[in-house]
């Protein structure tokens, strides 16, 4: 069997460019969310740092990170409009 891809059979993308903006947003949440987690570094080792357990990195930056990986997931598998 030939599996060629051959553009002008088939000249659709996967993503669509609604799609891909769509995927885009969603990465960009998830780097918001990654920075939400970042910070609470202490210069001594031997001083425990209370900061790290607070509602911003425990609850609101992995929701954050769930949200874009939805946003994602929405943006490839999203629905395609067929134009008649």
């Amino acid at each position: 069997m030939n599996y060629t891809i051959d553009m002008e059979d088939n000249p659709k993308m996967a993503v669509t460019p609604k799609g891909l903006k769509t995927i885009i947003i969603g990465v960009l949440v998830m780097i918001a969310g990654y920075i939400l987690m970042m910070g609470g570094g202490v210069k001594d080792p031997q001083v425990f740092n209370y900061a790290m357990f607070d509602f911003r990195r425990l609850v609101a930056a992995p929701l954050v990170i769930i949200a874009g990986i939805v946003i994602v997931i929405a943006g490839i598998m999203g629905a395609r409009r067929k134009k008649e």
